[in-house]
């Protein structure tokens, strides 16, 4: 199918259509999802030579991948690609990544601005002192971040979820349980996510009066090995008497090394630990097949990649412009490996205002 016979189609001008395909602002959002729906229903591909020379933009959107030795490409970040890509795909946008080890990362971008070769880029694994925020605004490079930096703030675009909330909410259903000694494993505090989480966790535990040092809090890489070898320590080093009841964890990756280590030490879930973990959302790894079903917050990954997708392009096309910040609530998602804290451990304590309301 050509242009014309698009237009046809849906009844209108040949140009109405072609900007609606390249996002243009003036054409309402009602009529622009008409179009692209119509286009991906009857297979309609434009020139993309032709598309780049009447826009000026290379129809295409980035990602400077981190390289090296010590870095992983894990599944997080493959799901969130294929959120991304799929959308990508419906607004016949290309995907380009930009290999780069940490220290050459400010290279990488700067090479992306002087070739002109993508429209804009998104940011992800933002650090609590996020340096290129302002990089990327000095290179006018239209942007939009995968989470929020401690420093700055405010001021830019990003979709982020509710971690704070999500670990708050995650913490007082232990505490509400009677969990007075509780463990997080936590992704690595170099990233932002991982100090909202933290926070969350700390407020809860505020909020009913627990002492911070009755939380044992582990930083790693979130991977089955380090919740494996953390496990080991919290449960098989420690005395019975003062080992947690009440597990966090940062990923469904993890706590797989966590309930592989507990059931090496024959602690069962939830008589002897409880275990609430955050889920992804992943389509090969899911929380309710585990042998005890895992109480979970919840946000789907993939969802958020095809979000940043769809809104870079609008900011990309003038479609969006104000630097909005979109933060998704998170489910909990309770399931039988929460219960009770073990009698003989519990600690009576008065339920805070914040609870009972």
């Amino acid at each position: 199918m050509n242009l014309k016979q698009l237009s046809e189609l849906l009844e209108l001008s040949q140009t109405t259509v072609s900007r609606a395909l390249n996002g243009y602002p003036e054409v309402n959002e009602k009529t622009r999802r008409r179009v692209l729906e119509a286009a991906q229903q009857h297979g309609y591909k434009p020139n993309s030579n032709a598309r780049k020379l009447a826009t000026g933009r290379a129809g295409s959107i980035g990602y400077v991948l981190p390289v090296g030795r010590n870095v992983d490409l894990d599944p997080h970040f493959v799901e969130f690609l294929s959120g991304m890509g799929e959308h990508a795909m419906m607004r016949d946008v290309d995907l380009s990544l930009t290999p780069a080890s940490y220290e050459r990362e400010s290279e990488a971008y700067r090479r992306i601005a002087a070739s002109r070769s993508v429209d804009g880029v998104y940011l992800s694994s933002m650090r609590s002192d996020e340096k290129r925020i302002g990089l990327v605004r000095e290179l006018r490079l239209p942007f939009l971040a995968h989470g929020r930096a401690q420093l700055p703030s405010d001021g830019y675009a990003c979709v982020d979820i509710d971690n704070e909330g999500a670990f708050h909410d995650a913490a007082r259903l232990l505490l509400q349980l009677g969990h007075q000694r509780l463990a997080y494993i936590n992704g690595d505090m170099e990233f932002a996510f991982a100090v909202h989480r933290l926070n969350g966790v700390k407020r809860a535990m505020a909020a009913y009066g627990v002492p911070m040092d009755r939380l044992a809090h582990h930083s790693a890489a979130m991977n089955e090995e380090n919740g494996y070898r953390i496990a080991m320590t919290l449960f098989g080093e420690t005395s019975p008497a003062t080992r947690p009841t009440g597990v966090l964890s940062a990923s469904m990756f993890t706590t797989l090394g966590v309930v592989r280590a507990l059931t090496h030490l024959g602690l069962s879930l939830p008589d002897d630990v409880s275990i609430i973990t955050h889920d992804d959302v992943f389509p090969f790894l899911k929380p309710e097949r585990f042998s005890v079903p895992l109480t979970t917050t919840r946000s789907s990954i993939r969802a958020a990649g095809a979000r940043i997708c769809e809104r870079l392009v609008d900011i990309i096309s003038g479609v969006e412009t104000d630097p909005v910040q979109e933060i998704w609530p998170v489910e909990l998602i309770v399931r039988a490996s929460t219960g009770p804290a073990p009698a003989e451990r519990r600690i009576v304590r008065k339920r805070p205002a914040e609870a009972a309301e």
